[in-house]
């Protein structure tokens, strides 16, 4: 059995997952090359999140690069949505040409980060997009039902109304009782009634506020 090939093939697979797992961007401007892209994926809004910014450049051995420090000296990024924009505040990672900026996206949408300035005398003015920022939905569990809170709400709004109608009935069959009787009290009657509608109201507004705490 040929164990060099399975390991080759694995190598390759694993190399397709890697690049499916981060969806950074990478551009060459110079000498340089520039990845950009989020420290946490997806990017969800609402939720603290960095853009990193990577800038390497050829190292001394061929085919290896190093990162480049102290880039940001006279370099500055800003993050675009739409028509608004917001100048970032760079911090240095530990690793030599790693920088990072936390941000918390405030909308579902796209990015672009837009770096301007030069990094020893290379000029730069790129626009770099980045990965599409996210609802909560995709980390909700379990998945919230829109049609049981529209339920919840029409039976809410049914019994409030048959409470107005309970009040109107209470006030109509006051209004037609004989009281030509002197065992007859009608306020208290009234009274007596409208306080078992208040019983009833206090329930809608119990339900109202277990409901509430439920969400």
């Amino acid at each position: 059995m040929n164990y060099s090939l399975f390991a080759i093939v694995g190598l390759i697979a694993l190399g397709f997952s890697f690049s499916f797992a981060y969806a950074h961007t990478t551009v060459e401007v110079g000498p340089y090359e520039i990845e950009v892209g989020w420290q946490d994926e997806p990017p969800v809004v609402g939720i603290l999140n960095a853009i990193t910014i990577d800038i390497r450049e050829p190292g001394d051995v061929e085919g290896v690069s190093m990162g480049v420090n102290n880039a940001f000296k006279n370099l500055r990024a800003s993050v675009v949505s739409g028509g608004a924009s917001k100048v970032l505040d760079i911090n240095t990672d530990p690793r030599p040409g790693h920088y990072y900026a936390k941000i918390i996206p405030t909308k579902t949408g796209s990015l672009e980060m837009k770096l301007q300035g030069e990094v020893n005398g290379i000029k730069i003015n790129e626009i770099i997009p980045v990965e599409d920022v996210e609802s909560t939905s995709v980390l909700d569990f379990p998945t919230t039902s829109g049609s049981s809170s529209g339920q919840e709400v029409t039976a809410l709004k049914n019994a409030v109304t048959s409470i107005q109608k309970d009040v109107s009935l209470i006030k109509s069959q006051v209004g037609g009782i004989d009281t030509s009787s002197g065992n007859f009290d009608a306020e208290t009657a009234y009274n007596f009634g409208v306080f078992g509608v208040s019983l009833g109201a206090a329930g809608v507004i119990l339900a109202i506020i277990a409901m509430v705490k439920r969400k």
